[in-house]
């Protein structure tokens, strides 16, 4: 399959203009490792080595879609792997601070390569369980590997309005918090690399 392929599967799939257009701007092959560069736009999930992968695009636009995401919005991405869902991003909230974290200093120094020309994407060397406080609040956090439980320092991360969107073990979550209260919804039947913990 081609981007073209690609961008039409995701549009009869029904995700929105954004998303859509997002993946349109978008090269993924940029964000794979050699080996896997002609199959860039198969709806697959890929490794990038160091035990991690590139997640497939619908389950990609799946979780964006979830986010809600509008122009401005202050985004953290953790787990950000090879920068690609933080790219994703910038092409939506535009001109808006977009952090992402990354626990494999490999990855971070070749996601900071790939994507040196856009200037509102920063990436963190770190844990993102420790370091998300220390970061502010955010408008949308979108978590990209899975944990056994919802961490407090992520809703505690949230602004009001605010949208986080994690795999908990194999399903995807979205946490609205609306008013000091957290509205839940689960979708089970996907599948995440685990997230690194601080003892990882």
């Amino acid at each position: 399959m081609n981007k073209r392929g690609l961008v039409n599967s995701l549009k009869n799939a029904g995700f929105g203009k954004s998303i859509i257009n997002s993946f349109s701007r978008v090269y993924r092959e940029d964000f794979m490792l050699p080996e896997h560069g002609k199959n860039s736009y198969e709806d697959e999930a890929f490794s990038i080595g160091y035990g991690q992968t590139i997640s497939q695009p619908y389950t990609i636009a799946f979780m964006l879609d979830l986010l809600n995401l509008n122009k401005g919005n202050r985004v953290l991405e953790i787990g950000s792997g090879s920068g690609y869902v933080l790219a994703l991003i910038s092409k939506i909230v535009k001109h808006s601070e977009i952090v992402g974290i990354e626990r494999v200093k490999e990855l971070v120094a070749r996601s900071k390569y790939t994507l040196k020309n856009d200037k509102d994407i920063r990436i963190i060397y770190g844990n993102g369980l420790k370091e998300v406080k220390k970061l502010g609040k955010f408008d949308r956090i979108l978590v990209s590997a899975s944990y056994e439980v919802i961490p407090k320092d992520f809703i505690g991360s949230l602004n009001d309005e605010g949208i986080l969107v994690m795999p908990v073990c194999q399903s995807i979550f979205q946490i609205k918090k609306v008013k000091n209260k957290l509205i839940k919804k689960e979708f089970p039947g996907f599948l995440f690399v685990p997230l690194i913990d601080a003892k990882g």
